[in-house]
């Protein structure tokens, strides 16, 4: 089966940026968490997200209509930083992976993958 894993997590925490000390250590431990998940066949995809600041939101209505906004809909202190698409066996299996995801404090949704059209 496939899971979506949402990670949302506050913005306000403060990672290191490339070149600054501590950088090169949380992003070995990415790659690592990573190269898990290829290594056991259950990576499909992934991706870190850039600043909710910097996003559009496309509001489509019953009617046809359209609205373009600036930043994220939902005011929250937590964003969708990032997304994993895996396999896992079962539910279990997902929740035991997102388990390992080297990130000290986040919200893990794991969703089932209900259709993918190039799956």
């Amino acid at each position: 089966m496939e899971y979506m894993i949402l990670n949302n997590a506050e913005e306000s925490t403060d990672y290191p940026a490339p070149g600054e000390e501590g950088f090169a250590e949380m992003m070995g431990a990415w790659m690592a968490y990573n190269q898990m998940l290829i290594d056991g066949g259950h990576y499909i995809t992934g991706a870190s997200l850039a600043p909710s600041a910097t996003a559009t939101v496309l509001h489509k209505k019953a009617d046809g209509s359209t609205a373009v906004t600036d930043g994220p809909f939902a005011e929250t202190k937590e964003q969708i930083g990032g997304f994993y698409v895996i396999k896992a066996d079962d539910l279990d299996q997902a929740i035991e992976l997102a388990s390992g995801m080297p990130i000290p404090e986040v919200s893990l949704e794991i969703r089932p993958i209900a259709f993918r059209p190039d799956a």
